[in-house]
């Protein structure tokens, strides 16, 4: 049942303009336009319009496959007025989406002021049209290190959003809830945003500040302090690996012992488990940027290109140049 609120966010309903490219994450565009929807049911009346643009007016696939009809193409999402807030939604191969006719208008629409933002590997394609430099961007965790290598002076954190001016972004999946949350709180105050989130079924509102990524205890399910901080540094040092006797002197602990707490509690050894991390890393920097395989190797600590691809073949069954080619 709807619930009169004081709208804090001027005389009109703000329009969004979701622009939708191929490959978009179901999930972050559903989680970015319904709390806009339960805004104006919460509210009592239209804070919030929005509208669905691709490129040519027809539909986008998803990334599950599921086709999305929209309401404009670029063209006649041009047109609208008042001039829109739009988010970019993308998804699955978005690092590697270039199209310069979607780039060029999205840079028309900058000049004239527009509020832009994107979810999940939006980031790349705001990047690529040059709209995040000087900017702080938020991209998900998986995509962090490929955005870094591509796009060295962009500072981007690992935060649930981001917002910087006329930029926001959000690493997607349920992120992407909380992003909207965040604008509605702040356009039209604390309890409508309370509202949404309870008629979305959420404990509570997370800050842009909370983890994108379960902590180390969580995640491996590790309930050793010392372990626990030793596969953290691990995950610090990617590019420059410690040796196993700094770790262990980082920790507290022996080599003799960290090795026992490894085969302990991972059954394996922290040479073992360095290795799958830094590879783990490598394969997401092939999958999502253009480096040549040498500078991939290099910036997870490998200084030989052979030894590099020795590794990544046993652990994954195919070499650093095959998973390019052929990407799983």
């Amino acid at each position: 049942m709807a619930t009169d609120v004081v709208a804090a966010g001027g005389a009109g309903p703000e329009t969004v303009l979701f622009l939708l490219v191929p490959d978009f994450t179901l999930i972050a565009f559903a989680c970015a336009v319904e709390p806009l929807r339960i805004a104006n049911r919460m509210a009592g009346r239209e804070l919030y319009r929005w509208r669905l643009a691709s490129k040519d007016g027809r539909p986008v696939a998803s990334s599950t496959g599921i086709a999305v009809a929209v309401d404009l193409s670029l063209a006649e999402a041009a047109q609208l007025t008042p001039l829109p807030t739009v988010v970019l939604c993308s998804g699955l191969h978005g690092e590697r989406y270039q199209d310069r006719e979607v780039i060029a208008w999205l840079r028309r629409l900058d000049r004239r002021g527009a509020e832009i933002g994107a979810i999940c590997t939006g980031a790349h394609v705001l990047a690529r049209a040059g709209l995040l430099t000087g900017h702080r961007c938020t991209i998900h965790w998986e995509n962090l290190p490929g955005f870094s290598e591509d796009f060295p002076d962009i500072e981007v954190v690992q935060e649930l959003f981001e917002i910087d001016r006329r930029r926001f972004t959000s690493p997607g999946g349920t992120a992407a809830l909380d992003l909207m949350l965040d604008r509605i709180r702040t356009r039209h105050g604390e309890a409508l945003a309370t509202m949404v989130s309870e008629q979305c079924i959420l404990e509570r509102i997370r800050a842009k500040s909370d983890p994108q990524r379960p902590p180390v205890r969580q995640r491996l399910k590790v309930h050793h302090a010392k372990l626990a901080q030793a596969i953290e540094l691990m995950e610090m040092h990617i590019e420059d690996p410690m040796g196993q006797e700094t770790l262990a002197r980082r920790v507290g602990l022996s080599r003799r012992q960290l090795e026992r707490l490894f085969r302990q509690h991972l059954n394996r050894t922290p040479a073992q488990h360095y290795l799958e991390t830094r590879l783990e890393r490598a394969r997401h920097l092939l999958r999502q940027t253009d480096q040549p395989v040498m500078a991939v190797a290099c910036a997870t600590g490998f200084v030989s290109a052979s030894h590099f691809s020795t590794c990544y073949r046993q652990l994954f069954g195919r070499t650093p140049r095959e998973e390019r080619v052929k990407p799983a």
